[in-house]
């Protein structure tokens, strides 16, 4: 069936090459973007790799010839005259020859668009441990088996025997899928690329899916690489919407064909993505992502654990039973939510020392504040001891349990019930537990 599709192809290639040899430029683009179109198709469904190599330099040869003729179109003249000819000015640089021919390097729009591309892309080393990630642990377990085994077991993925190239974290907002992306890149000492939709969607015709391409090559330039989507929804909504765009069109289709080929060609390059919207996917992106894993809200013992890391070597006074108070108290916060209450926390000895009344003098020559009870109180504001030149002698007092309790009487949790339900069906349909 997909023979079909090659031969509609070359056939509009070559009324494209004979339109554009005689300057027809206006005739010649639409020809050139269905040949596209068609070539496309075919390498969603062409599974030689010799093939598959051979189609996407001819793809990627016409796509810079139909570009160069919009950017001629754009700018060289008003358009077709009344006979169907384009009235242009300047003729195009280059021109693909008929039925093709090698490329001589990369070319310039190529390494402009890399360049673009490498602005965008966050080369990093991020610096989080599976440590630091609280919970999650079959999530962590199926990472793992991703990226580290592979890498330092090479002798287990023999035979049948392949390791997962595709993960999509899905959950509620603020769960942690960004920072679980970021441990995954740590631990298996691979290049990050850390991209948003935004990054990949361009205005021009043909470049969204030039980026997308040029994207997969530099990771597998760069192996073993990650490729982190976030917010990929935005990106790959379902097919067939009203507000669907051409671009976002093309852009699904080339990371299918993408996405295919990291699986196909068993490259050092993982493909991970997040949403917050799972059921907003496309079938097809969906089905391309072999791993599906829920990230939920934290349990108890996560709670517990996101409060210490917090608040960090913070001075406080709290105990164990102090943490487990708090975890108990936060049933249905996300760890944002925990993170945006502990910087809170982290004022309100501030707040107090602005508006205490009374300073006690420590044994290091601190002024702390206290109530007027404490032994050694002085009867004294924060703005008086710095008329008096001891602004850096003042010390806030530590975090106590009272603070949170305060913050915690105004703070609710951000994700709704509605919202859990949703993710909780998506689990149970297409999913697994994290």
């Amino acid at each position: 069936m997909y023979s079909n599709f090659k031969e509609q192809a070359i056939e509009y290639v070559k009324q494209a090459v004979q339109e554009d040899n005689a300057g027809n430029y206006a005739k010649a683009f639409p020809l050139y973007m269905n040949a596209l179109e068609y070539f496309k198709t075919h390498l969603k469904y062409e599974k030689n790799p010799k093939i598959r190599e051979a189609i996407t330099m001819k793809f990627t040869e016409y796509l810079r010839r139909a570009e160069e003729i919009r950017t001629v179109l754009d700018e060289g003249g008003p358009g077709p005259s009344s006979n169907g000819d384009a009235a242009v000015a300047t003729r195009p640089k280059t021109k693909p020859k008929d039925g093709g021919g090698e490329g001589d390097g990369e070319d310039p729009e190529q390494a402009k668009l890399r360049a673009g591309l490498n602005s965008a892309i966050i080369r990093e080393k991020p610096n989080v441990n599976w440590n630091d990630v609280a919970g999650l642990e079959s999530a962590k377990q199926a990472l793992q088996e991703a990226v580290i085994l592979p890498v330092k077991f090479p002798q287990f993925f023999t035979g049948k025997r392949r390791p997962w190239r595709a993960f999509l974290l899905y959950g509620p907002p603020g769960t942690g899928k960004s920072y679980l992306a970021k441990a995954v890149a740590t631990e298996a000492d691979s290049t990050f690329f850390s991209i948003s939709s935004s990054d990949l969607v361009s205005k021009w015709m043909g470049e969204s899916e030039k980026l997308v391409s040029n994207l997969f090559q530099m990771a597998r330039d760069n192996a073993p690489s990650i490729i982190f989507i976030d917010e990929i929804d935005s990106l790959c909504g379902q097919r067939g919407e009203g507000n669907e765009s051409e671009a976002s069109r093309r852009i699904k289709t080339e990371l299918l064909v993408q996405m295919q080929g990291v699986g196909n060609n068993d490259e050092k390059v993982l493909v991970l993505a997040a949403t917050n919207t799972p059921y907003a996917l496309d079938q097809a992106i969906r089905r391309r992502f072999d791993k599906r894993i829920y990230i939920p809200l934290p349990d108890l013992k996560a709670r517990q654990h996101m409060f210490k890391v917090h608040l960090g070597d913070t001075p406080h006074n709290l105990t164990e039973s102090d943490f487990e108070h708090l975890a108990s108290k936060t049933e249905g916060f996300s760890g944002s939510d925990i993170s945006v209450c502990v910087k809170d926390v982290l004022f309100e000895p501030v707040r107090k020392t602005q508006d205490a009344m009374f300073f006690f003098k420590s044994s290091e020559g601190m002024w702390i504040p206290c109530g007027p009870k404490q032994q050694g109180a002085v009867q004294i504001t924060m703005q008086e001891l710095a008329v008096k030149g001891l602004a850096s002698k003042i010390l806030p007092p530590p975090i106590t349990r009272t603070d949170f309790d305060k913050v915690l009487a105004r703070q609710r949790p951000t994700v709704s019930k509605g919202d859990l339900e949703v993710h909780e069906r998506f689990t149970k349909e297409f999913g697994e537990e994290g």
